[in-house]
């Protein structure tokens, strides 16, 4: 653990003052927003290009694309906040589901958050009379930034690390959780920053890839951004998930690494379960959109 880095000292929240009184942003709130708002103004851009969409004809007008965030952002949230009271604490949640709403105090899901995105969506096509194939692959666009500032907000937030590791570049998060290693003395457990491998993988490299498809004119081939989107998020979040500490609730002194699917020598985690679907999925989109 010599060669362990310790956890930056920084604040996971910004204070603003106005008219004296003080208003407390914090990271996770600010990467939402960020991300909502680059992702809006990208397919604004897209929308004035017809050029990039099949018959030189773009789903949709841009103005229209304002009417589409209000619709992202509560699917977003709505769906990120039922998903994760369904996905890992269902017990807790049907016994106190007044505790649902209360999303200030943390705990939402990607993947209940992408169907709450689905969900928006399709409803925005259907009033819209926009193809919906389309609008998915120009969101599934853009989605690879509101994932990279989202994981960077984790971090910040020293939350969602990652399981004990030696490796030179682990991190020694801060707080009792971070610290209760087996073996290891509190204040010397270094951890596998698991945020920023999603951050490069779901982030940068996914979003790279998905530029790169953009420049080839992959828009003309309905769903092939969307396959790719759903393909390469759910391997990262798989990989991932092979170091990322499990939520405390699925990890028992017999299930230490808190799989939920038990299968002999091997296990999966509730996010390579959820995760399987969209592999599939994004392979169906990709054959689809090929053939």
């Amino acid at each position: 653990m010599l060669a362990a880095i310790r956890f930056p000292d920084i604040s996971n929240a910004i204070t603003i003052p106005i008219f004296g009184w003080d208003l407390e942003l914090r990271w996770y709130a600010l990467a939402y927003i960020a991300g909502l708002v680059i992702g809006w103004r990208i397919i604004v851009g897209l929308m004035k290009r017809p050029d990039l969409w099949p018959g030189g004809v773009a789903p949709m007008e841009p103005k229209k694309v304002e009417d589409l965030l209000t619709a992202i952002i509560l699917g977003v949230v709505l769906g990120g906040r039922f998903g994760y009271s369904l996905f890992y604490q269902p017990g807790y949640y049907l016994s106190n589901p007044l505790e649902i709403l209360k999303v200030w105090e943390g705990g939402m899901s990607f993947h209940g958050g992408f169907l709450g995105v689905v969900v928006a969506g399709l409803w925005f096509c259907r009033r819209h009379g926009v193809p919906a194939m389309q609008l998915s692959d120009a969101m599934a666009l853009v989605a690879p930034v509101g994932l990279f500032l989202g994981r960077i907000a984790n971090f910040v937030n020293a939350e969602l690390w990652g399981r004990p590791t030696t490796l030179p570049w682990g991190v020694i998060f801060p707080g009792e959780a971070a610290q209760d290693c087996p073996g290891i003395e509190p204040g010397l457990c270094a951890r596998h920053p698991s945020q920023l491998y999603e951050a490069g993988l779901e982030g940068l490299l996914l979003g790279l890839v998905l530029f790169l498809l953009l420049k080839g004119g992959a828009l003309r081939r309905p769903g092939l951004i969307t396959g790719v989107f759903l393909l390469g998020y759910g391997l990262s979040r798989f990989l991932v998930e092979l170091v990322r500490q499990a939520d405390v609730q699925f990890i028992t002194p017999d299930n230490p690494l808190g799989h939920v699917l038990d299968l002999g020598s091997f296990g999966l985690s509730m996010g390579q379960l959820l995760s399987l679907p969209m592999i599939l999925a994004g392979l169906w989109f990709i054959r689809k959109a090929r053939a």
